[in-house]
């Protein structure tokens, strides 16, 4: 055993040890957070305005401070922006993270000096806890590599601004430094191909052990491997490769590629980072779902995903939740964050201890004729027919098809095949009879003939790779919205559907 995989299984098991500590003390943490929150946000602008000094109680909170998305955040922001101080949290931030909106541009999000430990800290507690759980502290003595954004930040009256990822990169331990790839200059590079194939040059050959990114990059990256390397699979190439750490999308739907590229055995951690916090971590591999962060600045709201757009909608705290129920997730923390929409949501798998399942994007749904599916549920139905079909799936988006020329409307989906089915009509069948078991309400209008069964299209290889790349976002954190309510990207896609 080297000395880094050595002098980190002590720490490793403190670590863990004190994680599980927390498990039996969520509720409360929350609570204390909460007083917290409003002990120093009371001095802000936002808690002056929101009249914090008389709040005591979290039914208090809820009825002073609204839920917010970004667009009703941005007159706070822009305050900061222009240099005021104690607007959200004390001081300034030390960090914009810049990240990009579906519907709101690019978005300035706060990381504060308090605030910054739980992007930190969370992320080595993941690995720690790996270690903890398997004994494995041998990845820590090879080469790692990050998949991220640049490291470069720009200012903003003063105000050091860049991807979350890249302002991440600049916290990583100096004993790990050595460890890292890519180099600095390449992680530097902005066109995503150029940086991957200098990414494949400076990791070919060396003794690779960890690879972290969102699953369709981490994709990307082993394709660029195998072309180069003749086809060899990624444990030929990495034999010592043995934790990838993944998240942002579901991991599923990209888990059979993944696994045949590498043609052999790696363990997986799924973690739930966003710009906004880091919410969720895998702690143990033998449990379905991610850990909530119950002690880490964050006091957590949950709101049933059916009631997110109604004017007065339920406000949940922590012990209200509810195993199997789909909850919109709203963040305050010690960046100065109040009622905050992340626009995700998620499931509890458990609530001893608190885990969840991240079953989607709130604006990423179909509801033209009422049926509100969301990506959990296409995530599942598609990858229950390719099991039945033996197909792979590469990459799929789906949209409402309304104007159909006196057909009956349908769900029109966009299907990137590594191997497609035998019968694509049968399996379209099978998609949509897995569908129609999730969803009663889709079910309901099949069986009422408002609907017809959905259609498939065939995609041409690197059909999203291309598509990404026309809309400026090939590479980094960004990711294909799985669902559209309209057809913006249904009607982009059509040049690349197979004939």
């Amino acid at each position: 055993m080297k000395i880094k995989s050595f002098l980190a299984k002590p720490y490793a098991s403190i670590v863990y040890n004190r994680v599980r500590k927390g498990l039996g003390t969520a509720v409360a943490d929350q609570q204390a957070i909460l007083q917290q929150l409003l002990k120093v946000g009371g001095r802000t602008v936002f808690g002056k305005e929101h009249n914090f000094k008389d709040v005591k109680t979290y039914d208090e909170f809820r009825k002073a401070v609204p839920i917010r998305d970004y667009e009703a955040y941005k007159p706070y922001i822009e305050q900061i922006k222009e240099g005021n101080q104690n607007v959200l949290w004390k001081g300034k931030p030390i960090y914009f993270a810049k990240t990009s909106g579906t519907t709101s541009g690019v978005k300035y999000i706060p990381i504060t000096s308090d605030s910054i430990h739980n992007h930190i800290d969370t992320a080595r507690n993941a690995l720690l806890c790996y270690m903890a759980n398997t004994g494995n502290a041998a990845f820590a003595d090879g080469k790692m590599i990050f998949l991220s954004g640049s490291p470069e930040l720009e200012r903003i009256n003063s105000i050091p601004t860049g991807r979350l990822s890249g302002i991440v990169n600049h916290f990583i331990p100096r004993y790990l430094r050595s460890n890292q790839l890519p180099s600095y200059e390449t992680n530097c590079i902005e066109d995503w191909e150029q940086k991957l194939d200098r990414i494949v040059n400076e990791t070919m050959g060396q003794d690779m052990t960890l690879i972290s990114g969102i699953p369709p990059w981490v994709q990307m990256y082993f394709d660029w491997l195998q072309q180069r390397s003749d086809g060899k699979k990624i444990k030929e190439l990495f034999p010592n490769l043995q934790v990838i750490v993944h998240g942002g999308v579901n991991f599923e739907p990209y888990k059979p590629k993944l696994l045949e590229s590498l043609g052999g055995n790696v363990d997986f951690i799924e973690t739930f980072p966003a710009s906004e916090g880091f919410f969720a971590f895998q702690d143990t591999l033998d449990q379905e779902g991610l850990l909530l962060n119950t002690n880490s600045g964050i006091f957590f709201e949950f709101i049933p995903a059916g009631e997110i757009f109604v004017e007065h909608p339920t406000r949940l705290s922590l012990a209200d939740v509810k195993v199997g129920e789909n909850y919109a997730l709203i963040v305050n923390n010690n960046a100065g964050l109040w009622g905050y929409n992340i626009g995700d949501t998620v499931r509890f798998v458990s609530t001893d201890p608190y885990r969840i399942v991240v079953t989607g994007r709130i604006k990423h749904y179909i509801s033209a004729f009422g049926e509100h599916v969301i990506g959990e549920e296409v995530d599942s139905a598609i990858m229950q027919a390719a099991k039945e079909h033996n197909a792979n799936i590469i990459e799929f988006t789906v949209a409402p098809k309304i104007n159909t020329d006196g057909e009956l409307p349908y769900h029109e989906w966009f299907v990137e095949f590594e191997h497609a089915p035998d019968n694509l009509a049968a399996f379209a069948h099978s998609v949509n009879q897995h569908l129609r078991e999730k969803n009663i309400y889709y079910d309901d209008l099949i069986t009422g003939n408002i609907l017809q069964e959905l259609k498939i299209n065939v995609m041409k290889p690197h059909t999203f790779i291309e598509y990404m790349k026309s809309i400026g976002k090939l590479g980094g954190q960004n990711k294909v919205p799985r669902l559209g309510n309209d057809r913006t990207i249904a009607d982009a896609l059509k040049p690349w559907v197979q004939n």
